[in-house]
C-alpha cells in the first residue's frame, strides 16, 4: 500500500512538469465531391426522367 501511495506521488509530481506540445492538425476536405453529389441527387430524378428531348408536333 504504501508503495502504492509512493508511486502515485511521484507520478503526480512528474506529471506536472511533463510539457507536451500538440501540433496543430491540418484538416484539407474536398468540398467540390459534396458538391457534385448534393447536385446529382437534385437533378437525378430529372434526368431519370427524360432522356431524349421531344418536341411538339409541327402542325
Amino acid at each position: 500500500m504504501l508503495r502504492c501511495l509512493l508511486l502515485l506521488a511521484c507520478t503526480a509530481t512528474f506529471t506536472g512538469c511533463i510539457h507536451v506540445k500538440v501540433d496543430p492538425i491540418h484538416v484539407t476536405l474536398d468540398v467540390n465531391v459534396k458538391v457534385d453529389r448534393a447536385l446529382d441527387d437534385f437533378f437525378g430524378d430529372l434526368d431519370k426522367k427524360s432522356t431524349t428531348i421531344t418536341t411538339p408536333a409541327a402542325k
